[in-house]
């Protein structure tokens, strides 16, 4: 239960996520699952080869911890999926954002990927930074009602990284917080203090107009030099009309901060 599964397309930004996979795959003292699936183009002629020799290319660059190597044909998503609910503890892989070249692939269909999968993700971005040790892991406190396989997650890496979480409330101007949305805090203190792990509860005036939540956590994440944020990949009933654009612009900021996701 200590693998970690790494989906990748063999660019350049896909490395990224290898380096994450390595780098948490030797905290969980686990392995790492590097999947590619072959897309049609890459089926014809030598394709397959060349995809084998790119592999073993991303294979050598894990040095300290296992590995194996997958190579598939078909649909990504499916393939991605599937593997997901072999027994792997996280699943690793870098976007291209929204506006990337691999739109087809980790770009503009991270949302959907990391919704579909069967374990909680962890996404890069080409520019997050090269070493993190995820000191600081910034929670954001919404409304859903399975918040548990979030609080999993976060304990799952900062367990193992000896993390600090910052439990980040956003407060609006003349706008009360939800019953679930309190509820949902109680608990996330509850359990990271049963758990043992360091947190603070920080509540933040909202510093602009803003009908959403990705820009000032993105911001403050910043501020506080965050490792990742951690969020639900679906939509709460609360902010449903807006979830997916805020989810999207939060996985692809353009900070590299990566995200925690779990639904």
């Amino acid at each position: 239960m200590n693998n970690i599964l790494c989906p990748t397309d063999l660019s350049e930004t896909a490395q990224k996520g290898v380096n994450y996979a390595a780098v948490m795959a030797k905290r969980f003292n686990g392995s790492i699952t590097l999947l590619h699936v072959l897309e049609k183009q890459e089926t014809k002629g030598d394709g397959p080869s060349r995809a084998k020799i790119a592999l073993e290319g991303e294979r050598a660059m894990v040095k300290d911890a296992p590995l194996n190597v997958h190579l598939r044909e078909g649909e990504f998503m499916h393939e991605i999926t599937e593997e997901s609910r072999n027994g792997h503890a996280l699943m690793v892989c870098a976007t291209h954002g929204l506006r990337g070249l691999k739109q087809s692939l980790f770009g503009a269909h991270i949302l959907k990927l990391v919704r579909k999968v069967e374990i909680p993700s962890m996404v890069v971005q080409k520019n997050s930074p090269d070493s993190n040790d995820f000191g600081t892991i910034v929670l954001p406190v919404a409304g859903h009602s399975g918040i548990d396989h979030l609080l999993n997650a976060v304990c799952l890496v900062a367990k193992h990284f000896g993390s600090m979480v910052h439990i980040y409330q956003l407060n609006r101007p003349g706008e009360e917080a939800s019953e679930e949305l309190l509820r949902n805090k109680k608990r996330m203190v509850d359990r990271l203090t049963t758990q043992g792990i360091p947190h603070k509860q920080v509540e933040e005036p909202s510093r602009s107009f803003s009908v959403g939540f990705s820009v000032p956590t993105i911001e403050y994440a910043k501020r506080v030099h965050a490792g990742c944020i951690a969020i639900m990949s679906v939509p709460s009933e609360e902010y449903r009309y807006i979830a997916d654009a805020e989810k999207e612009r939060l996985l692809t900021n353009d900070a590299g901060i990566p995200v925690l996701c779990a639904h």
